[in-house]
């Protein structure tokens, strides 16, 4: 099997007022903020563009079910469909389906604390 997570692709959390966390972050430190949240480029290993996403989401998000935690990770990984059944062998809990996109592939596990990750299979280039 290839590298299983190869970088951060987002931190997603709750808030009450997600434009108004946009405004501050964007006021106050300067982050470019759009109607998502925020889409940094950064480059791997291998010279490839990447992105990361920062999004705050409104405190009564389904997206995040079942976990009942502020945040939720998404991790980029390299094989979303070899590695969750890898992950389910080792006993990991899949939350739901593979869900595909044209930026890419998503599926959902939980840590041993209930925290739900999103793994991210991206196709950067939908984004160029």
């Amino acid at each position: 099997m290839k590298q299983r997570v190869t970088g951060l692709g987002g931190f997603f959390f709750k808030t009450k007022d997600p434009d108004h966390i946009k405004n501050w972050y964007k006021e106050h430190l300067g982050i470019p903020t759009d109607q998502y949240g925020w889409t940094f480029w950064w480059k791997d290993d291998a010279g490839k563009k990447c992105s990361t996403q920062w999004s705050p989401f409104k405190e009564d998000t389904k997206y995040f079910s079942p976990s009942e935690k502020q945040f939720m990770m998404n991790f980029r990984v390299e094989n979303l469909a070899e590695l969750l059944v890898a992950l389910k062998e080792e006993g990991v809990t899949i939350v739901g389906e593979i869900e595909e996109y044209d930026y890419g592939k998503f599926g959902w596990i939980l840590d041993p604390e209930g925290n739900k990750i999103e793994l991210w299979e991206p196709v950067d280039s939908a984004f160029l």
